[in-house]
């Protein structure tokens, strides 16, 4: 093994690691101070024209909660390993999860730019669960960019460096006279040696300091920044991409679950297991923990054994609510305000119902489950925390059990869960041969997790038309975050503020801020601890939050006699902010038919910002629809510009579903909802055909990506909202604004 070693380490700095094998392998390390947590407490500079130049809310003065999970990886990056194959072709082992977001695409990219290499000779294949990698292996919070940018580019660039030097001592040419070119190494006489004939000298051991690696500025950059498609694109079109169920796993047989009437209900007894087990096609019923699970020989048949079982079922957890008395318990939870004293105030509140994440995908895995190991393939999330929750179920140290990541069709958070590989293990187990498990698309749809209900409380103080404060008070039933993240949250927190805050509390706190300066500004969580199935969906807090924010700044706008749009980029903090907003509004107050309006929302998060402006048709108020939409967006630098359109197109897509009729019903411990065709996310005939992307440049030559995930959702919502209430002259206050039962609802 040949290190290259530096005297001192900066924050800037990165050791390749160079691992003599048959193939050219290089891990690298980021300096343990690569994070500056200096950047972001920056205080943003306020406008000189608003009073409300206080000193900044204490959440703008710490990090975002990318920044601390990017924290908690840091010290195990030096674990990733990119490999350069003896037919030039590149391997890269990724401890993300691709879940749709074009993950794989953007580290390709990174790759193929530093190591100039074909783009089509990259291969990112998504690692098992590695428990070294400790915090280093979760896709979540709109990090996975962020956290990979540097240290994958530095593998690429080391790795280049090795093949240079090789060629130079092959032509006993100075390696500064060389360059890199589609693959190959070129010399200045025209000769060129290709990786594929370079990598097994390259990867022989050697004394000598390994030669320096310096990454590309953004101006020698020619993948990264150009539009790219999908490197998956042509195979997920086709149907050739893999997923859990698609894998040719020998001896896997269906198996499916039969689940309670209510959340959280347990099996008391089954009345009638030896006449399932003797239908067409079953191989065996087992009990589990959250049901009966059928094995049969084809999912139909497993489908028509699980309709037949009799079950007595014990008592959920929620079994006496409706939605309506979810809505008036956190009514009640969230705190109301005192008569202000000396100020004039507003006052707004806004309900959001849960939501199903409602992947395309529906939860499914693969497991086989023997008496001394155990083997699961699955899309996860967080499939260290998953590996570990199997080797429980199953009563095997984690050590024995391996655990295989598998692309997903979707997620929105979901497979931040890892309930289905949990299941399969225990069926797999109980039963003595491997199955293939898949969640129906009722399973998933009313014991799947979901987006919290919400209700919040927002007042502003003004005096003369000048805000004086902002309160916001969120009212949520309790988030689940038992999937991993909240270790490393606890890790990444270690060197900063934090106190004794619950973990709710600080991730609320971490991804909640207002962009705008309006003077003392409070936001508070209050979480009610009923046991729903919820998660983490897109944008998590401050898809609602945010929202409520932005849809209320409209009616302060409006109070005080302002422009929406003028009222906003009065307020915002920095220059940054108001550049997007500029960017996204060029045509507000465009002249528009009778009951058609626009609206507009903005929203900061992940070190990225953006505005949303739509046009919405509401000349039937009861089928309102978004005709139009502009969008601004300021990432830092966008690796595949491409991939960011595709996210804020998600992003619009999520906001007009949840602002107009996307949600789910409770009667009596279920979600009513059990289908597409129930729970009414946006179809293509609700999504405008007009919609323009426009990539506002930082202007900062060494901007790093900043997050883009999880950005749209809340200026999405907002500008739906808002322009729903500028077309009606109505303002909205519980979402999804036509939440109707317009369907029969499937037997419980």
């Amino acid at each position: 093994m040949a290190v290259a070693e530096n005297a001192a380490v900066d924050r800037r700095t990165l050791l390749a690691y160079l691992v003599a094998a048959p193939t050219l392998t290089v891990a690298v390390r980021v300096g343990a101070d690569t994070w500056a947590p200096e950047a972001a407490a920056a205080t943003p500079e306020a406008p000189a024209a608003t009073p409300a130049a206080a000193p900044a809310a204490l959440p703008d003065l710490l990090p975002d909660l990318g920044d601390v999970l990017i924290l908690a990886g840091a010290p195990t990056a030096h674990l990733l390993t990119l490999e350069i194959a003896e037919d030039g072709t590149v391997r890269f082992g990724l401890p993300r999860a691709e879940v749709g977001q074009g993950l794989t695409t953007a580290v390709a990219m990174l790759i193929a730019e530093e190591l100039d290499a074909p783009l089509d000779r990259v291969r990112v294949r998504l690692d098992d669960a590695r428990p070294e990698l400790l915090f280093n292996q979760l896709t979540g919070s709109s990090n996975s960019v962020r956290s990979l940018h540097r240290p994958v580019r530095a593998a690429a660039a080391a790795a280049r460096a090795r093949l240079v030097a090789t060629a130079a001592r092959q032509w006993s040419l100075d390696a500064a006279d060389l360059s890199t070119k589609g693959g190959a190494v070129h010399a200045p006489d025209g000769r060129t040696l290709s990786y594929a004939r370079l990598t097994a000298r390259a990867a022989a051991p050697r004394t000598e300091k390994a030669p320096e690696a310096p990454l590309k500025s953004a101006a020698e950059q020619r993948v990264v920044g150009r539009p790219t498609n999908r490197i998956d694109a042509r195979a997920i079109v086709t149907g050739r991409q893999e997923y859990a169920l698609d894998l040719d796993i020998p001896g896997a047989e269906p198996a499916v679950v039969r689940r309670p009437p209510t959340v959280n209900g347990t099996v008391e007894k089954v009345h009638n297991t030896a006449d399932v087990r003797a239908m067409s096609g079953v191989l065996d019923v087992v009990e589990i923990p959250t049901g009966v699970a059928v094995v049969a020989k084809t999912f139909g048949q497993a489908l028509a054994g699980q309709a037949a079982l009799r079950v007595d079922w014990g008592a959920g957890t929620v079994d006496d609510l409706s939605h309506e008395d979810i809505k008036a318990k956190l009514r009640k939870a969230a705190p109301g305000f005192l008569p202000p004293l000396l100020v004039e105030h507003i006052d707004a509140e806004y309900d959001f119902a849960p939501v199903s994440h409602a992947p395309l995908e529906t939860n499914s895995a693969v497991a086989d489950v023997r008496a001394d190991r155990a083997t699961v393939w699955t899309a996860a999330q967080s499939p260290i925390a998953a590996r570990a929750a199997v080797a429980k179920a199953v009563g095997l140290p984690a050590a024995r059990v391996d655990f295989h990541v598998v692309q997903a069709g979707g997620s929105f958070g979901r497979r931040l869960f890892f309930d289905a590989a949990v299941e399969a293990a225990q069926v797999s187990k109980a039963s003595g041969r491997p199955v293939r498990l898949m969640w129906t698309r009722v399973d998933d749809m009313r014991h799947g997790r979901m987006r919290p209900p919400t209700h919040h409380k927002l007042r502003v103080t003004h005096t003369r038309g000048k805000p004086l404060s902002l309160q916001h008070r969120v009212a949520s039933v309790e988030t689940d975050v038992g999937h991993g993240v909240g270790d490393a949250i606890t890790a990444g927190l270690t060197e900063l503020p934090g106190g004794n805050e619950t973990l709710a509390q600080t991730m609320f706190r971490l991804s909640m801020r207002s962009p705008y300066a309006l003077g003392a500004t409070a936001q508070t969580l209050t979480e009610l601890p009923l046991k729903l199935h919820t998660g983490s969906w897109r944008s998590v807090y401050s898809g609602t939050a945010r929202a409520a924010e932005e849809m209320f700044l409209d009616e302060v706008a409006a109070e005080l006699g302002a422009d929406p749009v003028a009222f906003r980029r009065e307020r915002l903090k920095n220059d940054a902010q108001r550049k997007v907003l500029d960017a996204a509004t060029g045509d507000w107050g465009r002249e528009l038919p009778a009951g058609y309006a626009q609206g507009v929302g903005f929203h900061e998060e992940y070190k990225s910002r953006a505005a949303f402006l739509v046009e919405l048709d509401a000349r039937d108020p009861k089928k309102p629809r978004v005709t139009r939409a502009v969008i601004a967006v300021d990432v830092g630098r966008a690796v595949n510009p491409r991939g960011v359109e595709a996210q804020m197109l998600g992003g619009l897509t999520d906001g007009i579903a949840t602002a107009l009729r996307a949600g789910l019903h409770f009667d009596k411990g279920l979600p009513l909802e059990g289908s597409y065709s129930q729970f009414h996310y946006a179809r293509q005939k609700d999504s405008p055909t007009d919609v323009r992307v426009h990539i506002v440049e930082s202007g900062d030559a060494d901007a790093e990506p900043g997050g883009v995930g999880e950005l749209g959702v809340p200026a999405a919502v907002a500008a739906v909202g808002n322009a729903y209430a500028r077309a009606t002259g109505t303002r909205p206050r519980s979402f999804p604004l036509h939440f109707d039962v317009d369907f029969e609802p499937f037997p419980r």
